[in-house]
């Protein structure tokens, strides 16, 4: 295994975590909801009364963010190797898991791990494991 030193960030990644680490604890600090994107997302689906407005703004915080930052930063490239077709099947099985998971890696992993959530640490568990095996077959077995 090698490092790629170019490309190695260790205090811009740990200033994003924290940063992700805070933003989610103020959420919950101060709406008392957990800041689980697949949650937030899947409420807008089934939306309760007075439950949208917030959920819309959380979104378009996600959506708008990056195309704020690109305004006033050129963003990174970012090269995907792999086809649309590849891309919307992942997407869906991601769905699918995050329903069967009850949850996301942002809700059990961020938020669930930070509470010692003991449901949050399998699931989480189960989600890196899925991962790696998903990353072996897909390198090594594939090609």
């Amino acid at each position: 295994m090698t490092i790629d030193w170019n490309n190695f960030t260790p205090w811009a990644s740990l200033a994003g975590g924290v940063m992700i680490g805070l933003a989610s604890a103020l959420f919950l600090l101060f709406n008392g909801k957990i800041a689980g994107i697949s949650g937030i997302v899947g409420g807008l689906l089934r939306p309760a009364r007075g439950d949208v407005v917030w959920r819309i703004a959380f979104v378009a915080g996600i959506v708008v963010s990056p195309l704020l930052f690109g305004a006033a930063r050129a963003l990174p490239r970012v090269d995907i190797e792999a086809s649309y077709p590849l891309l919307i099947i992942a997407g869906l099985l991601v769905g699918v898991g995050t329903r069967y998971g009850s949850g996301c890696t942002s809700g059990h992993g961020v938020n669930g791990l930070s509470r010692g959530s003991l449901r949050s640490v399998v699931a989480t568990a189960a989600f890196m494991f899925a991962g790696f095996v998903t990353v072996f077959i897909a390198r090594h077995v594939l090609g």
